[in-house]
């Protein structure tokens, strides 16, 4: 699955023998990931062409003499179309050369050197679980960890994920971002610049109807419980006052399996909402609080004379979509580390027969697109299920594998002023034509 890379700005810094060198800042779900040099990225691309071959996509090629402005806008462009091209490789993502080059930039770009630390984890039920890790530990292993503290069963790991989790007033509470299999969250958590900000453990799928693969598993069962209660006290999902007085009854009786399956009667049950945003529909500047999940973008608009209305978004009917940032670098000339949060989320819509585009500003977009894209997997999966004949080779879940099927669901992430990357889909979108490893 392709990952959310870009190289917004790039910084010529002087080297010990007088000249000059271009340094990239590269920037993952739209916090700064790494900063690396040419040279750099050169020589990994050579150990993984070792070890991979012609698999890999081609690289920007080295220039002998000064490059000119255009030039160096090209090989920005280049080398973000590359970064974004070899994370679409499951078994490139899961390689000791991948992992440990992208373990090393984070260390260097951070200046943190690899030795043995505590990492708090946040779990959804309020409660803090201190860890001990490496700081040079990624995610995939944090969660492994933390997995074996909680007696979460191995197998079902797939199902969660680690995510930076920002506490704001009243406590309510932000997810930011999902870590990344190969991010270093001991570096993630320090280099994302925000206060009150905690790596927290959350179930990482959008169809509700999956709970059932985990109930065999008490710490699987006491996890997504802990999240249903979390998203009925943040207000994400929304029982009626008769569910809501069951829920309680059974609370009170610590009856966690029927808690659950009433739990999928509530509307936006595992479903995540982001933070109040604007949009353009029906006119500019209208705010909307959005929540995504089960196939669907639910979205409550308030409009200019203070009246909401609620617009339903199925998947099925979204062509495709892009992220565009729209703003500038917070501080250009300090840490880069966040970018300006002037970010937009367009989805092409299919309505009455016309298609036509809805535009959202959110500085969580990146994570909208993460969600986006996770439906789209998870419905290919389910359809690989229902239909054999399809030629689809189910992804374990959690990881992502090639499948045979043509694609017609893209997204994408373009930077002005550098040109559109908006990749049009084919016809009309149809999920038994998603070729997942593209998404």
């Amino acid at each position: 699955m392709k990952m959310h890379f870009c190289i917004p700005v790039s910084q010529q810094r002087p080297d010990a023998l007088g000249g000059r060198y271009v340094l990239y800042s590269v920037y993952l779900d739209g916090y700064l990931f790494c900063r690396v040099r040419y040279s750099q990225l050169h020589r990994w691309n050579e150990q993984l062409r070792r070890v991979f071959g012609n698999s890999l996509p081609p690289f920007p090629p080295k220039y002998y003499l000064a490059m000119t402005a255009s030039m160096a806008d090209e090989r920005r462009d280049q080398l973000e179309q590359y970064l974004q091209k070899v994370t679409m490789d499951a078994n490139m993502l899961r390689s000791d050369v991948f992992i440990d080059f992208l373990k090393l930039v984070q260390l260097d770009t951070f200046s943190i050197t690899t030795k043995t630390a505590a990492l708090d984890i946040f779990l959804p039920d309020g409660r803090n679980i201190q860890i001990e890790i490496l700081t040079s530990d990624t995610a995939e292993r944090v969660l492994e960890v933390v997995s074996h503290k909680i007696g979460l069963c191995q197998e079902l790991l797939g199902y969660f994920g680690l995510f930076l989790i920002r506490f704001r007033k009243e406590g309510k509470l932000s997810v930011m971002k999902k870590l990344a299999d190969f991010e270093l969250p001991y570096v993630s958590l320090r280099s994302a610049g925000m206060e009150n900000c905690k790596v927290g453990l959350r179930k990482w799928y959008m169809d509700p109807s999956l709970d059932s693969m985990l109930m065999d598993c008490t710490a699987a069962v006491d996890l997504i419980h802990m999240q249903a209660l979390q998203d009925i006290e943040q207000e994400w999902a929304k029982p009626t006052q008769a569910q809501r007085q069951k829920l309680e009854a059974l609370q009170k009786e610590d009856n966690q399996t029927k808690f659950l399956e009433l739990s999928q009667e509530v509307r936006h049950y595992g479903y995540l909402q982001l933070d109040p945003c604007t949009c353009d529909y029906p006119e500019p500047g209208c705010g909307a609080v959005l929540s995504v999940g089960n196939d669907e973008i639910s979205c409550c608009i308030t409009l200019p004379d203070n009246q909401t209305q609620e617009i339903i978004f199925q998947m099925s009917r979204v062509k495709c979509w892009k992220v565009t940032f729209l703003g500038t670098l917070l501080d250009v000339d300090g840490p880069q580390r966040t970018l300006n949060q002037n970010l937009e989320l367009r989805f092409q819509y299919s309505e009455d027969s016309h298609w036509q585009w809805f535009v959202i500003y959110t500085k969580q977009a990146f994570l909208l697109s993460s969600c986006l894209k996770k439906m789209i997997s998870e419905k290919t999966v389910k359809l690989a299920a229902e239909n054999p004949e399809m030629q689809i080779e189910v992804p374990e879940q959690g990881k992502s594998k090639k499948c045979h099927i043509q694609q017609s669901q893209k997204d994408s992430s373009r930077f002005p002023p550098r040109k559109s990357k908006i990749e049009i889909a084919k016809a009309d979108c149809v999920f038994g034509t998603i070729k997942e490893e593209d998404l």
